[in-house]
């Protein structure tokens, strides 16, 4: 009967795909700082402080400081390295890769008579402003679940076979035809009940993942000043995001018995996630006294078109029972890659902020320098999915989206990032240190989800003739999990992550 259903598996073609998760909204949100080498330096915070092309992408009014022009340009380099703990055993791994900053023009307008002073400033800005490449590798010996229960679970109410062998393309119909969960002897068409080949409670557990890409922003700012008093600006953003990851998850029978059928089995599932989306953010800065600068910002949040494009496989060996088989979702979807069109929706933010800077006075050339701080908050739970009116707008499709929606409800919460800095100017030399701390996004719901990411940054500066050069180191340390599978009746554990990293960037510019 199972040879049945396995030569059915190859007849019968199924584009459904429903590759979304929590993460992948967590992952578009959950970003730390990036910009110019100055920026950086000091934490990252912008707000209030202005007078550098990253405030297109914090707040635009800050452009508004410009009564000349910049041509700048920043590349930079970012090392990662994970340490993953799963089950009480660590591994780790690591990322290297390229990467860029705020790289731009801005073009400002103004006079020096502070009672007709009016000025403006125009921006045009690309920016690297979320990396998403990194490593995750975690192995550890399993008591307590397997994979397997996940697609045991989403075949809870379905007693066919040939169902079960084919509606469920990319996971359960490759797990059931390889004999990773089988039927369990007695039932019959149309009435079976399934169970795990897995030797549950005694598995060695392995996951790799290798994670590439990030979102690329253009940015189309505009500011204003009054009297050097009130500043007021805005930006157009337009972001691309391009997302790959390739994921193998590997359980293996830990005894030595080969009589149990059940030898080892894999699961690698290869995702393309490409899409574009607009955004606005708005700012005012104000100076009360000459020396001090508030400012205040809010992103709207950014609405994305994404495509997704997904492919799997699953290998299991059931030793004498069944040998090696090895099945791939192609088979169902002639031999292309699934595709998924929708939309998402990520958080909007609001930040606050207040500048001291020392010397305040019209000849930035003479000011000693500045101390800067912000805060913001990110409702990250905030963040949807939903269907593409040019894509599959089914009501499976509707009713898997509203699922995935309230998981995110349940699974995420609002959070307050902090970030401050400062500089030291001696003539053309300028030194700068910053910190950064982003708050936890995940809800307490008993199954270890905490993170946080701390950063600390300096740098060093250079201005004369009309050319500068600024050069930062920033170490960022956090914390986060990652969870190869999740279950609804059973428990289940996620490996708990250790990050640390390094970005080095260098910013050139040139006065217009």
């Amino acid at each position: 009967m199972r040879k049945i259903f396995f030569i059915l598996t190859c007849t019968i073609s199924s584009t459904s795909i429903f590759a979304q998760e929590p993460a992948d909204a967590l992952r578009s949100s959950w970003i730390i700082s990036s910009g110019t080498a100055r920026q950086q330096a000091v934490g990252g915070a912008m707000t209030s402080l202005g007078g550098d092309l990253s405030a297109a992408y914090v707040n635009p009014a800050g452009l508004g400081f410009y009564k000349t022009g910049d041509f700048v340009i920043t590349p930079g380099f970012n090392l990662w390295r994970n340490k993953s703990t799963y089950y009480g055993r660590t591994e780790q791994d690591k990322k290297n890769n390229l990467s860029f900053g705020t790289t731009g023009v801005v073009l400002g307008t103004g006079t020096n008579d502070r009672k007709k002073n009016k000025g403006m400033a125009v921006a045009v800005a690309i920016n690297r402003t979320a990396s998403f490449g990194s490593n995750i590798l975690y192995r550890g010996s399993n008591t307590q679940n397997s994979y397997s229960q996940k697609f045991l679970e989403e075949i809870k109410n379905d007693k066919d076979a040939n169902s079960v062998a084919s509606n469920y393309p990319f996971g359960t119909s490759l797990a059931f035809n390889t004999y990773w969960i089988d039927t369990i002897a007695g039932g019959s068409s149309g009435n079976y009940q399934f169970q795990s080949r897995a030797t549950i409670g005694n598995l060695l557990q392995e996951n790799t993942v290798i994670n590439r890409g990030g979102i690329t922003e253009l940015a189309l700012a505009f500011a204003g000043n009054s009297r050097d008093k009130f500043y007021v600006g805005g930006t157009i953003g337009i972001p691309f995001l391009h997302y790959e990851k390739e994921a193998t998850f590997t359980e293996a029978d830990a005894s030595t018995n080969t009589a149990n059928k059940f030898d080892y089995a894999s699961i690698t599932e290869n995702l393309t996630t490409n899409g574009n989306g607009i955004n606005i953010k708005m700012g005012i800065i104000y100076k009360p006294v000459e020396y001090v600068r508030l400012g205040l910002a809010i992103h709207t949040p950014t609405f994305y078109m994404m495509t997704d494009r997904y492919n799997a496989s699953v290998t299991t060996n059931t030793e004498n029972y069944k040998g090696s088989l090895t099945q791939e979702s192609g088979l169902f979807t002639n031999g292309n890659d699934a595709e998924f069109k929708y939309w998402m929706v990520t958080p909007y933010r609001i930040m606050a902020s207040a500048s001291y800077v020392l010397r305040e006075i019209e000849d930035v050339r003479k000011q000693k320098g500045f101390l800067t701080a912000d805060i913001e908050y990110v409702n990250y739970k905030a963040s949807s999915f939903s269907t593409d009116p040019e894509g599959d707008n089914s009501q499976s499709t509707k009713d898997y989206l509203k699922s995935l929606n309230r998981a995110i409800d349940n699974a995420y919460k609002g959070a307050f990032n902090f970030k401050a800095g400062g500089e030291l100017k001696f003539t053309t030399i300028m030194t700068r240190l910053g910190v950064a701390y982003y708050g936890n996004p995940y809800k307490n719901l008993g199954n270890g989800e905490k993170g946080n990411r701390f950063s600390l940054s300096g740098g060093l500066g250079y201005r004369n003739k009309g050319i500068f050069v600024d050069l930062t180191y920033v170490h960022t340390m956090g914390s986060d999990v990652h969870y190869a599978y999740r279950l609804q009746n059973s428990a289940f554990s996620g490996a708990s992550i250790k990050q640390t990293g390094g970005n080095a960037l260098l910013t050139v510019g040139f006065k217009i």
